[in-house]
């Protein structure tokens, strides 16, 4: 049984005396208030109870973007599982809260079903991403955790698969840590490592989610080897190599790159692993040191460049002999990873639908499924979203699965889920139309027809 204990003085008691010790279920609090407002108020007035359905999609994709990748799904998923309100959780929220809505709270799990897109799908305008059925308070609360976790994750994805595709095969390796919210940074690794990245820095993602880990050193190792006499380059260099060996990447633009080419050779021999630039002209120092170390006989050693690196970015380098690229920045901030846009809106109450009519704002009401037409030579055409249950009588591929049954998951989490979710999005990239892959800005890759 849960064990109640009592509250400091100073809280609020009445018949609310007592809290929940409900370890490890801190992250209720992970919401906005007015979440718990209306929860109040709808208990108050007794419509908490009536069955509901929210939906989570995007009115409209990010400016310039004509696909996006669902991305948050097993994280997500994860945190339902410990969504609740422990003792702490229930102190702050007596602050405001009255006594029946904290008795309802301190027992809370959600027990609806939820329906969505596979982790990995692409997603388009009016895509029903998730359908979350529940009673109204369940259902209401879960709000601001899915919004937070989809919006977030889902932007790096989309951001990641535009890097893949530019790329072009090139390896890809997430660098984003320092740029980000340390936790923000975790899940921003598995987004991209989701879309098609090679590897993330981040030792907290590969321990958590099995990601490769990639990284050997930054300018500071070299300015280390600095003295009296000036710079030593090769120290440095040879003491990366008797430490990791010639399979290493030497970073060579701390002073000056061809200097640090030739350094890095002649320290490593011509089985040097690769060298990494950072700054300058990337274009044209990788066609210089590529020819540099062709030269010194190191014909396999690979070039890796990095330094606010972004798909235009990469694109702009598909001409030249790089063999893969750090992404940081533009990935993991704003500026390189809009929001998705998500919304999560309620579109059915008692089995019928409701809508917003709001200005550019509005909602279509009811519960919705969708499909995704192809041609026999598998390009996708068009999306197709329907009423529930309703499914058109057209040959295309169900978008929507089973996610949670009774408050439990039905799907795979854990890292054999995140393979996956990565196969599909690759797969998806494959089979959008040419013109969806396009960087430029255009309409969305396939038209969404709603019925």
């Amino acid at each position: 049984m849960t064990s109640r204990i009592p509250i400091d003085d100073g809280i609020r008691t009445g018949r609310y005396g007592w809290a929940v010790n409900a370890p490890g279920c801190a992250s209720g609090l992970l919401t906005d208030k007015y979440e718990l407002t209306m929860l109040a108020a709808a208990l108050r007035d007794g419509s908490a109870h009536r069955p509901a359905t929210f939906e989570l999609f995007a009115r409209r994709l990010p400016a310039g973007r004509r696909y996006g990748v669902v991305a948050g799904t097993g994280r997500w998923l994860a945190a339902l599982t410990g969504f609740g309100f422990d003792d702490a959780a229930l102190r702050v929220l007596a602050e405001f809260l009255d006594p029946a809505t904290l008795d309802y709270l301190q027992g809370f799990r959600f027990a609806g079903d939820v329906d969505g897109y596979p982790e990995g799908e692409l997603y388009f305008p009016g895509s029903p991403v998730l359908s979350v059925r529940g009673s109204f308070a369940e259902c209401v609360v879960l709000e601001t955790l899915t919004l937070s976790i989809f919006n977030h994750d889902t932007a790096i994805a989309s951001a990641a698969a535009r890097m893949v595709s530019a790329a072009a095969g090139r390896s890809l390796i997430e660098m984003g840590s320092r740029r980000t919210h340390e936790q923000a940074a975790v899940a921003a690794a598995r987004a991209a490592y989701l879309a098609g990245f090679t590897a993330t820095s981040n030792l907290e993602a590969h321990r958590r989610h099995g990601i490769p880990v990639a990284g050997t050193s930054a300018h500071a190792f070299t300015l280390l080897h600095a003295d009296a006499g000036g710079p030593d380059e090769q120290a440095a260099f040879r003491a990366q190599v008797a430490a990791q060996g010639v399979g290493t990447t030497l970073l060579v633009d701390t002073y000056d790159v061809t200097a640090g080419v030739a350094n890095a050779v002649a320290v490593a021999g011509p089985g040097l692993g690769a060298v990494r630039i950072d700054s300058g002209e990337l274009g044209v120092l990788a066609r210089q040191v590529r020819s540099q170390l062709d030269g010194l006989g190191a014909t396999r050693t690979a070039i890796v460049v990095s330094g606010d690196l972004d798909e235009f970015a990469i694109a702009a380098l598909a001409a030249a002999p790089v063999d893969s690229y750090g992404v940081g920045t533009a990935l993991v901030t704003g500026s390189g990873a809009p929001t998705a846009d998500f919304v999560y809106k309620l579109v059915e109450v008692d089995g019928v639908a409701v809508h917003k009519r709001s200005t550019n704002k509005t909602s279509r009401g009811g519960r919705k499924q969708a499909l995704r037409l192809a041609r026999p030579s598998g390009t996708v055409v068009e999306e197709v979203v329907y009423p529930a249950g309703r499914a058109p009588d057209e040959p295309g591929r169900a978008l929507s699965v089973p996610l949670v049954r009774g408050g439990h998951a039905v799907v795979d989490t854990g890292a054999s889920g995140l393979a996956v979710a990565r196969e599909r999005v690759a797969a998806g990239l494959h089979s959008l139309p040419w013109e969806g892959l396009k960087l430029a800005h255009g309409e969305p890759a396939i038209p969404t027809r709603q019925m």
